[in-house]
């Protein structure tokens, strides 16, 4: 099991990566949603969480558009016509169905029917 290390002149937030479910953008700062359901607003841009889940030894994080990035373990239900995407999984006690663009949402499914 890996740990990301996420440090603000303020706090330090450890979590285990796996426990990740997705990072939701939002302007200067980002949601970070953990298996409880739980949000942590940290003030990062998406693109700080695209390059600390590169390093990782087993990524298991791909970005869905400009705004999401979720964690590939958790994914249910990708529904093109609606634009939803559903998260869930033995470990998360609820359930997430989020938004994203017919776009991201078509070439993310392309990914996981790959295997990617």
């Amino acid at each position: 099991m890996e740990w990301i290390k996420i440090s603000t002149p303020t706090a330090l937030v450890r979590v285990q990566a796996d426990d990740i479910v997705f990072v939701k953008a939002d302007g200067n700062y980002s949601d970070m949603y953990l298996f409880d359901g739980k949000p942590y607003t940290l003030t990062f841009q998406l693109h700080y969480f695209d390059e600390v889940f590169k390093k990782l030894r087993r990524n298991v994080f791909v970005r869905v558009g400009k705004s999401l990035i979720v964690n590939r373990n958790y994914i249910n239900i990708v529904n093109i016509i609606n634009q939803e995407l559903r998260l869930n999984g033995q470990a998360l006690r609820c359930e997430f169905q989020l938004k994203a663009s017919k776009e991201a949402l078509k070439e993310l499914k392309g990914e996981l029917e790959k295997g990617e």
